[in-house]
């Protein structure tokens, strides 16, 4: 063997090696991101679940949660609740969303989020004002999505139909809210 023969193996074994070397970072990153999606997708979940847990152990909470938003007689403390309740439950779908657009959390989080928000928190007063504040910090598509996913009456009303569909036995009286009565 010559040098050049020599040199041109040492060549071979370098650009197999470069080769092997991108492949494991490959296999790391890839690695990463699912650790990181994961890691997310539990964070996601420990919020909700902190919020349940709170209902659940907080009467104080749970009668706030229970009181109908949409009445006149709100004092200017439930009414100060209420917005900031609603404020939190639009920043953390934000999260959501851009953490979906950005592929760092699966979708599932998200349409949880959309179908706990189409009870009608945003179609009632109170929910309106929070989010004709709120909108203009975000992009159209938001808006769009947001309005269209959340607060169209004639797209859940659509939805609603499409459930009668899947499930003739689903009672024609029921609706999406989520309310437990007096």
């Amino acid at each position: 063997m010559d040098i050049n023969s020599l040199g041109s193996l040492g060549e071979l074994i370098a650009a197999l090696a470069t080769v092997l070397t991108l492949i494991y970072l490959s296999a790391q990153l890839r690695q990463t991101n699912l650790i990181t999606k994961a890691r997310f997708g539990h964070e996601i979940t420990q919020r909700t679940y902190e919020r349940y847990f709170q209902s659940a152990k907080d009467g104080e909470f749970s009668e706030f949660l229970a009181k109908d938003w949409a009445a006149e007689d709100l004092s200017k403390t439930e009414t100060l609740r209420v917005l900031n309740f609603t404020v939190m439950l639009m920043v953390d779908l934000f999260d959501i969303y851009d953490k979906v657009k950005q592929g760092l959390v699966e979708t599932k989080h998200l349409d949880f989020r959309v179908h706990v928000l189409r009870t009608g928190i945003f179609r009632s007063p109170l929910g309106m004002r929070a989010w004709n504040f709120w909108k203009v910090t975000r992009e159209n598509e938001f808006i769009e999505w947001f309005e269209k996913n959340i607060i169209d009456q004639k797209e859940l009303e659509k939805q609603m139909n499409e459930m009668k569909k899947q499930d003739p036995n689903w009672k024609a009286g029921e609706s999406l809210i989520y309310r437990i009565n007096d």
